[in-house]
């Protein structure tokens, strides 16, 4: 089978390899199709926190190929979307309801191999985060599903009311997916980015406000202005993993207000805080890093809702031997996302 291996930062290749055969709780899965993701992205650019070589992707759908001993949910030829983890449901921060800071989750689901023609499912992933694709369900459409997880999971760390207005910082897929859920929970949005091609997605996904930050000398005070008695935001999510964003965001909230800092940065990075302001003006600083079995869940039926739809997010198609094309043209801004597509065996 084809799949795609990290070597090194901009050095990535489409390589044979065997086809996976399932053990205990397992399944194998022939991929349709693959979505790129800002994680692909910085992978590309600067590595990731396996030694290399690795495989790539996590945002994929398809059918079942093989299932292993015990497996009774799921058979051959079932049309399947996977997540990309799950937790171990024994550790501490399990037993605490932090599913996300799993070590077992963190150390060892990260890496799939979702850019393949077959991709083998782990036991905790077919057992918790596995799900079978309502026949109107598109592979794209189900293939959005840990992106949208995660998005589900940090707009459900935001205390928002209804009427509250919210900012979201970066309209990559993320970013998008949150003024979705924003707009969904009967948020006032705000949308921020450079690319009025992604602002015009935002309108249509519910942004009341669209910034363009390259025409505003201050993106903070541009986001207050449009408030009342430019007090402030209710909430401000950060969804670009760019260290200033954190600082931008921040300085949008009102007194009281609350700051979801949601984009990963680059490792060792630091932002520094107004402690005057954090204090005084009593701003909440959460962190969130992404997504837990009952969001993943949620986010499943919010696709067989259609509250979002792949035709909104993905653009182009590439077979696999152009992945490095399709990274790189999702980084460039000019889509939201691509899609690689295997052909029949």
């Amino acid at each position: 089978m084809k799949r795609v291996l990290f070597y090194a930062p901009e050095d990535i290749r489409v390589e044979d390899g065997p086809i996976p055969v399932p053990g205990p709780g397992e399944v194998v899965v022939r991929n349709k199709v693959t979505l790129t993701c800002g994680t692909d992205v910085k992978t590309y650019k600067r590595g990731y926190r396996y030694e290399p070589p690795f495989s790539m992707g996590h945002e994929a759908a398809g059918v079942v190929h093989a299932v292993g001993e015990g497996v009774t949910k799921f058979k051959v030829g079932d049309r399947v979307v996977a997540h990309n983890s799950a937790p171990c449901g024994k550790c501490y921060y399990c037993k605490k309801g932090l599913h996300s800071m799993c070590p077992d989750l963190i150390q060892n689901q990260f890496k799939n191999g979702a850019y393949a023609q077959y991709q083998l499912i782990p036991a905790p992933i077919v057992e918790q985060n596995m799900f079978h694709m309502p026949d109107t369900m598109s592979y794209k459409q189900a293939a959005l599903l840990e992106p949208l997880a995660c998005a589900v999971y940090g707009t459900a760390n935001v205390p928002i009311e209804l009427g509250d207005t919210v900012c979201v910082n970066g309209c990559g897929p993320i970013g998008l997916m949150f003024i979705r859920m924003c707009y969904l929970r009967g948020a006032h949005v705000i949308a921020c980015d450079m690319s009025d091609t992604r602002l015009e997605v935002a309108k249509k996904l519910g942004a009341q406000e669209v910034i363009n930050i390259k025409n505003v000398p201050d993106q903070a005070q541009a986001v207050k202005d449009l408030t009342e008695d430019g007090r402030g935001v209710d909430a401000a999510i950060e969804a670009a993993g760019i260290p200033e964003v954190w600082t931008i965001a921040m300085n949008m909230a009102r007194p009281g207000g609350f700051v979801l800092c949601f984009g990963g940065t680059k490792k060792g990075l630091t932002v520094p805080v107004d402690t005057t302001k954090l204090h005084y003006e009593q701003i909440t600083i959460k962190g969130v890093f992404h997504t837990t079995p009952v969001h993943v869940n949620a986010a499943f039926e919010m696709l067989k809702m259609n509250a979002i739809s792949a035709d909104d997010f993905v653009q182009n198609e590439y077979p696999i031997e152009d992945i490095e094309k399709a990274i790189l043209e999702h980084a460039s801004g000019a889509v939201i996302k691509n899609c690689i597509v295997y052909p029949e065996d």
